[in-house]
């Protein structure tokens, strides 16, 4: 596998040279300032790759080339921002980057009500707790129908939350819930929310599917004619949000998505966080079920809680078999490369961490603490070299 590190260029605090100290050879990364919708010129993906290249690594995938918000409605200017996605895709394979990981959540790219929660012994790690977010979408943006959402129990306690909450609470729950919100240009407060919200009225399930045929009937073709891989990422947290629908959450869900358009250029990020909030998915059979299409891996753990809840655990201690999800990986490289086939190696990345020691006093992204992730890199490195001494 390829040991990856997520940047973010010019926003990040943790630079290349920090980076290389971790011993990952390879760079994901995306041009987070250009705006949605707008084609990545090749000079400013060869001007980010010489950077990347200059300090000794390989920039193997981005994340993400995002998917505009007209695309995931329907509405818009469609061809345009089709056109532009594949001209991005081009310039992108003109500079040899071939691995494109992106998602099709409506509005939000991920969902946590806790950036800082603690963890035992000392640290941090993103939380999603039902009763906030119940009591955020209940008391805080009156969502219609959200009561209808929740058990009565997380309804009580949500309820609780929100009469004993401060204001500066409530405005921290707020920041974390829009700090899932993608790119560097849309945050909300509770009225431009809602106004973003009424844009996906109607829109359902099936609505979001066919949308989402769409832009994979749209793109797809581009990407086999120029020998590269788009991976959906799965929905985190693997359930509804706000009213809005998540079709990407379970095996059901993925097989929808690869069987849409069934390409091998049509393939998945396989995220063991994301899946493994569902109480209901086996992370390591779900990977063996679509090896074949698995382009990109992030490596993280969660531990869940019976009403809905769950936080960040370290790599190799929550409810996910992290030893035999990687050994489903391994197993598959291993058939690529006695088939010959072409993106043989999967790149992975430590995925979040737990905020640790200096990375408490350090303005990182969040989820994306150094000695976290350096941490979690190094947990992953020491089972897949353990798995490979044993084959």
């Amino acid at each position: 596998m390829i040991e990856s590190w997520r940047w973010y260029g010019p926003y990040d605090t943790i630079s290349l040279s920090e980076i290389a100290q971790t011993g990952a050879a390879g760079i994901v990364h995306a041009l987070h300032e250009v705006p949605y919708g707008e084609v990545w010129t090749r000079e400013a993906i060869a001007a980010r790759k010489a950077e990347i290249t200059a300090a000794g690594f390989r920039w193997d995938v981005v994340e993400s080339l995002p998917v505009h918000e007209a695309i995931k409605r329907g509405d818009g200017d469609l061809p345009a921002l089709f056109a532009s996605y594949r001209q991005s895709m081009a310039n992108l394979a003109a500079e040899g980057i071939r691995t494109i990981c992106y998602n099709f959540m409506p509005l939000l790219d991920w969902t946590r009500t806790d950036l800082k929660a603690p963890v035992a012994g000392g640290g941090t790690c993103l939380r999603f707790d039902a009763a906030r977010m119940a009591g955020f979408e209940v008391h805080m943006l009156g969502r219609k129908a959200a009561e209808q959402d929740y058990p009565e129990d997380v309804l009580r306690r949500a309820a609780a939350w929100h009469r004993a909450a401060t204001e500066a609470e409530r405005d921290a729950l707020l920041h974390a819930i829009m700090s899932g919100l993608p790119g560097a240009f849309d945050r909300y407060d509770i009225a431009g929310l809602r106004t973003a919200l009424t844009r996906y009225e109607g829109i359902d399930a099936d609505a979001l599917r066919a949308n989402y045929r769409r832009f994979l009937e749209e793109v797809i073709p581009a990407a086999e004619d120029l020998g590269m891989a788009l991976c959906v990422h799965p929905d985190d947290p693997p359930r509804d949000i706000l009213g809005l629908p998540r079709i990407v959450s379970d095996a059901d869900g993925i097989a929808w998505c690869l069987g849409a358009v069934d390409s091998p250029a049509n393939g998945l990020t396989f995220c063991s966080g994301s899946l493994g909030a569902n109480p209901e998915n086996d992370v390591p059979a779900i990977a063996r079920r679509f090896a074949d299409r698995i382009r990109f891996a992030h490596l993280r753990n969660v531990a869940k809680e019976a009403d809905g809840s769950f936080e960040e655990a370290a790599h190799l201690n929550g409810d996910t078999d992290m030893v035999a999800l990687i050994d489903v990986l391994l197993t598959e490289e291993a058939r690529r490369r006695a088939a010959g086939e072409a993106f043989a190696e999967i790149p992975m990345r430590p995925d979040h961490g737990h905020s640790l020691l200096h990375d408490l006093d350090r303005d990182s992204f969040p989820g994306y603490p150094l000695i976290g992730r350096l941490r979690g890199l190094a947990e992953l490195r020491g089972v897949i070299r353990a798995l490979i001494q044993v084959r």
